[in-house]
C-alpha cells in the first residue's frame, strides 16, 4: 500500500487522526457488515485521496476537476478480482460500475482513497429491477436527528402493518435510512412510486412533522421523505460506509429500540470495530425475506395524487409535473 500514512482525517478535539492505512483496516474490521450492504451491487465510489481537510475541493456533477469526486466506473490499473457490472443512466449512457464480490475490493478502494461506498439497490443478475426499497428520512433546517428518529418510530409502524421488515440506521449525518429487501420484479420507477406512497402516509400520519415536497422553499420544519432516493441513478451511503465529517462517522446498523437511545457521533472508525465485534451486524437478517411491493403501489394507485418532481438532471419523465420552482413558476395559482 502507497502513503500508509497519509492523514485521512485530522484529528479533532474528541478524535484521533486517522491515517489511511486506519480506514483499511476498518473496513476490514466491519467485512461481513460492508459485504452485506455491497455484495454483487454496481458500487459508486466517493474518493477522497487527499484526506478529508478543510480545504479539499470536492467535485460536483456541474463543475469537475476536484480533490475529492464520485467515481462511477472502475479505475484504470484495477486488480483482475475487481468485477464490474454495466448499468445504464437516465442519460442512455451506460457505465462498467466496480461491484464488489469479496472483502479484498473493498481493502483495494480504501487504499485508493474511497471514504464511502453507494451500492445501487440491484444485484449483478439484474440491474434494472431493484431488489431494495430505501425510505430516506432527511431532517430540513430547524430540525436534527431526534426529530427524524421520532418519525421512524412512526415509519417503524407503517411497515408492521405492511407486513415489511425494516431495518434502520444512522445516515452518518442526522438522517435515519431504512431500508426493505422487495422481490427484484418492479421498475425503479415502481420502487420511486412505492417511496412516494410510503412518504405521503407519513404525512398523513405525522401532519407537519413530515413532508414529500421536493422544493426546498415548500417543506418548511418537517423531516423530508426523499422518495427520489429510490430513482435509477440516485444512491444511498451503504451500511458501515464512512462520512468525509470530521471524526469519520460512519453510517451505522441499528435495532428498532437502539434507535431511540443513540446518537450519530456514538458511531466512528474508531467505535464501531469494538461494537461489531461484539454484537455482529445489527442487519444480519436483512437478506432473509424479501417483500412484495404490491401493497405500496396499491396505496400509491388509491392516493390518486399522481407523479412527483424528478431531481432536475433527469430527462422529463412521463406524467411528471412542471419541474419550477413554485416561486418562480408565473402560472402557480396566488392565494
Amino acid at each position: 500500500m502507497s502513503s500508509s500514512d497519509r492523514i485521512i482525517f485530522p484529528a479533532t478535539a474528541r478524535t484521533a487522526a486517522l491515517t489511511k492505512l486506519d480506514v483499511v483496516r476498518y473496513y476490514l474490521a466491519v467485512g461481513d457488515g460492508i459485504m452485506r450492504a455491497l455484495s454483487h451491487r454496481p458500487t459508486t465510489l466517493e474518493r477522497w485521496p487527499k484526506g478529508v481537510h478543510p480545504d479539499i475541493v470536492v467535485s460536483t456533477r456541474e463543475k469537475g476537476g476536484g480533490d475529492a469526486f464520485f467515481q462511477k466506473r472502475i479505475p484504470r490499473g484495477a486488480p483482475d478480482y475487481v468485477q464490474t457490472s454495466r448499468i445504464e443512466f437516465p442519460s442512455g449512457r451506460h457505465a462498467d460500475e466496480v461491484c464488489p464480490t469479496e472483502i479484498a475490493v473493498v481493502g483495494w478502494a480504501a487504499q485508493m482513497g474511497t471514504i464511502t461506498f453507494h451500492p445501487w439497490p440491484v444485484r449483478d443478475t439484474d440491474v434494472d429491477h431493484p431488489d431494495e426499497l430505501r425510505i430516506d428520512l432527511d431532517p430540513q433546517p430547524g430540525t436534527d436527528f431526534d426529530d427524524a428518529v421520532r418519525v421512524a418510530a412512526e415509519a417503524r409502524a407503517l411497515l408492521e402493518e405492511l407486513g415489511y421488515a425494516g431495518f434502520p440506521k444512522t445516515s452518518g449525518g442526522r438522517g435515519v435510512h431504512i431500508y426493505v429487501r422487495i422481490e427484484p420484479r418492479w421498475t425503479f420507477t415502481d420502487v420511486r412510486h412505492a417511496a412516494i406512497a410510503f412518504g405521503r402516509e407519513l404525512e398523513r400520519r405525522l401532519p407537519g412533522q413530515v413532508t414529500t415536497k421536493w422544493w426546498k422553499e415548500e417543506r418548511g420544519e418537517c423531516i423530508f421523505v426523499d422518495y427520489n432516493q429510490n430513482a435509477r441513478d440516485r444512491t444511498i451511503a451503504s451500511a458501515y460506509s464512512i462520512r468525509p465529517k470530521p471524526g469519520a462517522p460512519v453510517s451505522a446498523p441499528v435495532t428498532w429500540d437502539e434507535l431511540p437511545a443513540v446518537q450519530p457521533e456514538d458511531f466512528t472508525v474508531a467505535t464501531m470495530p469494538a461494537r461489531f465485534a461484539e454484537v455482529g451486524d445489527r442487519h444480519g437478517a436483512i437478506d432473509y425475506v424479501h417483500h412484495s411491493l404490491q401493497p405500496l403501489l396499491d396505496l400509491y394507485e388509491r392516493d390518486g395524487a399522481g407523479e412527483m418532481p424528478y431531481p432536475p438532471d433527469y430527462p422529463k419523465m412521463p406524467g411528471e409535473p412542471k419541474r419550477v420552482q413554485p416561486s418562480r413558476d408565473r402560472d402557480r395559482p396566488r392565494d
